[in-house]
């Protein structure tokens, strides 16, 4: 008589281990979600050019604060874009319009970005200033047309599933083009140049313009038909906003996306000053800043996509506010210390960290807020109203605060601004706006 062999405990433990591994890692592996990550490489370059290596840039080449502060108002661009976004929706581009409404804008505002970028290089700031903030008005205008692209082409192509996996893969995406064109400009401008640094970030355009073209039309695209052009050029404009605040609690849910990344804009923006005021090289900052920034937004995706799978939307995205606020505290800590390469490795890690997780959890539902009729230009109105106070107060006072109050207290005051926004969710939850909220992307089969 044959004998069983039973599996030991330990044996089914890691049997059941690698089968949850590898089902928690195969949605990201999916061709919707990939396709994401590709589009958020493209996505976070220009954002780079005339953020943090903008910065940085002007710093070096003995720009006073308020001067590089106020180049803060450049991006803006990002915030206003919703003004445009009809156009993107709703105007119809000759030939290569054949391609399809999201694949043909991709492919022209990819070029525009191309050419943009490569023009803000050959801006020298020692020489004239004024030129240099235009150009980077043109990239931030540029970038913003290239993201509504993107973010409409994202939330399209994706199931409602998939949302939570495709934002953190975006999230990934914008990181990586993000960090490495950052992280290439400058260690390309160290060796050859701002000018050919710039050039050589310009080809960061590539991964969506080429994601498009082998992805074809997104599959959940709802194209805006009418017997007129002009109607259909009308509902362009006004329909994404008439849908959007006739929804009950609308004006809550904008108070809400308005407020809850104030204290995080407004920091993030000053980084790069406080590193090069405590004597940070463009090494260290590399390193840092850059590197270890990357590694710890990595893992923050990772967690913020379990979280998000295991307590939900509504759980996730509260605890992602609270970390991402508290974050702010580590550049008080980093100021008050000095130049401490242990201290400037944990404010930026700890940063990137919740940064990843609000990434996954905030972007997922700002995504199903959408209706599909109008995705291009609900998003950028959603996306454009997230920062736009933050901006404006870094644009017009974080220079002023910093030289008036110091870093140290500058931070303190970031991580206060952060509190309406939590408040405002939390009453979200309590009262079920935050589930009624939700458009077709998040629920339509």
């Amino acid at each position: 008589m044959g004998v069983g062999v039973s599996a030991s405990p330990g044996y089914a433990a890691r049997m059941t281990g690698e089968t949850s591994i590898r089902d928690a890692i195969r949605p990201y592996l999916e061709p919707a979600p990939l396709a994401a990550l590709a589009l958020g490489v493209s996505s976070g370059f220009p954002f780079a050019m005339i953020g943090a290596t903008l910065t940085t840039r002007l710093a070096q080449d003995g720009i006073d604060k308020k001067s590089v502060t106020a180049f803060a108002l450049v991006i803006l661009a990002y915030n206003l874009k919703f003004l445009w976004a009809w156009i993107v929706e709703g105007v119809h581009l000759p030939i290569i319009g054949k391609l399809g409404q999201r694949v043909s804008w991709m492919l022209l505002a990819g070029v525009l970005v191309m050419i943009a970028v490569a023009n803000l290089g050959f801006a020298d700031p020692k020489a004239d200033v004024m030129a240099v903030a235009f150009a980077a008005i043109l990239v931030g205008a540029a970038g913003a047309t290239f993201d509504i692209v993107i973010d409409a082409y994202r939330i399209e192509l994706l199931e409602p599933r998939q949302l939570g996996v495709g934002s953190g893969m975006s999230q990934y995406g914008w990181r990586i083009g993000s960090a490495a064109a950052g992280g290439l400009a400058l260690v390309a401008a160290s060796r050859f140049g701002w000018s050919i640094a710039y050039m050589l970030c310009a080809a960061f355009a590539l991964p969506a313009m080429l994601t498009a073209l082998l992805m074809g039309e997104p599959h959940r695209h709802h194209e805006l038909r009418a017997r007129k052009p002009g109607i259909a050029l009308l509902q362009a404009i006004t329909g994404p906003f008439v849908q959007f605040f006739t929804r009950q609690g609308a004006w809550i849910v904008l108070g809400f996306i308005i407020l809850h990344k104030i204290g995080d804009t407004l920091a993030n923006l000053t980084f790069r000053l406080l590193f090069n005021d405590l004597g940070f090289s463009n090494n260290e900052i590399a390193l840092y800043d850059v590197g270890l920034g990357f590694w710890a937004l990595m893992a923050g995706i990772f967690v913020g996509g379990m979280l998000y799978a295991r307590m939900g939307m509504k759980r996730s995205v509260m605890l992602s506010l609270i970390l991402m606020a508290v974050s702010n505290l580590g550049f008080a800590v980093l100021a008050a210390l000095g130049h401490s390469n242990g201290a400037m490795a944990a404010a930026v890690g700890f940063e990137n960290f919740a940064s990843g997780i609000g990434g996954v959890c905030v972007v997922a539902y700002f995504s199903a807020l959408c209706d599909l009729r109008f995705t291009a230009a609900q998003y950028a109105l959603i996306s454009a109203a997230a920062s736009i106070v933050g901006r404006v107060i870094t644009g017009t006072s974080a220079g002023r605060l910093i030289e008036g109050i110091g870093y140290v207290d500058f931070y303190v005051v970031t991580t206060l601004a952060a509190l309406p926004g939590i408040a405002l969710y939390w009453y979200m939850m309590r009262t079920g706006l935050a589930d009624t909220s939700v458009g077709d992307a998040g629920t339509e089969d």
